[in-house]
């Protein structure tokens, strides 16, 4: 399997023996491949190096919607330097983030957060890689500015969150979209809802480690090694077998990010 989006460095990972351990649990439990993405600049030259260090590694590079007033002209140039290269197969995340408005001290303004996600847009285009959303309380800001802005070829809605409604809308217009650990939640009704309304050859899946933990482990630290348990999860909701949801969700992975295997 592919974790489509991982965070090895909030994970724990400083370096290439810190990584390799990561990997070598995840390995173990059939996790072979994963997409280690960026929430800011270091974050950003972190994940390239970790690419760099070890072949079951690839990177996404970006500002997170929540740090984009950071998003200067110095940052773009280091930015688009990480995103062309080689091990790099993404730009994200980037995207809108309302939630955290006016709770979370130095939360980018709204302002910030559309300049920042349009030259995201702009960028992913540039260099030919797919685009990875965050998007939360966001859904109809999202569609508008990628509507506006025009989206790239490949849109990844990274740990998707919202319900049938925008299930719908973001499968019509092609874009994929990736399951995290909060499809085993009891709580998420609406997202469980969305969940078998997306093809096989639109789904991602993914931990979002060190954050939201599958069922039953909620609440403990996340790793990739626990992506079997949120592939579970989706299997049941949508009434197949787990190595069948894991097959093609793999070969989903292996197209849009052009990793092979």
């Amino acid at each position: 399997m592919v974790d489509a989006h991982t965070h090895l460095d909030a994970c724990g990972a400083r370096d290439a023996a810190s990584v390799g351990e990561i990997l070598g649990r995840a390995e173990s439990a059939g996790v072979g491949r994963v997409v280690t993405v960026a929430d800011g600049l270091d974050s950003a030259e972190f994940a390239v190096s970790a690419a760099h260090w070890d072949p079951r590694v690839w990177a996404a590079v970006a500002v997170h919607p929540s740090r984009a007033g950071a998003v200067d002209e110095t940052a773009k140039t280091k930015l688009e330097a990480l995103a062309r290269d080689p091990r790099t197969v993404a730009v994200g995340e980037t995207g809108l983030e309302w939630f955290w408005l006016g709770k979370l001290e130095g939360c980018a303004s709204k302002a910030e957060q559309f300049e920042a996600f349009r030259w995201h847009i702009d960028l992913a285009k540039r260099v030919g890689k797919p685009l990875m959303i965050h998007n939360r309380e966001a859904d109809e800001d999202v569609l508008k500015t990628l509507d506006e802005e025009g989206a790239p070829e490949t849109v990844i809605m990274h740990c998707f969150s919202s319900d049938a409604t925008m299930a719908r809308e973001c499968v019509d217009r092609g874009y994929v979209l990736s399951f995290s650990g909060t499809v085993s939640f009891t709580n998420a009704a609406l997202l469980r809802e969305a969940a078998p309304l997306v093809p096989p050859g639109q789904m991602l899946v993914e931990t979002d480690a060190p954050f939201l933990t599958p069922h039953p482990y909620r609440g403990a630290p996340n790793e990739p090694y626990c992506l079997p348990y949120t592939v579970r999860s989706l299997a049941a909701l949508r009434g197949v077998a787990p190595e069948e949801l894991a097959a093609a969700s793999t070969a989903v992975a292996e197209r849009v990010y052009g990793i092979g295997r």
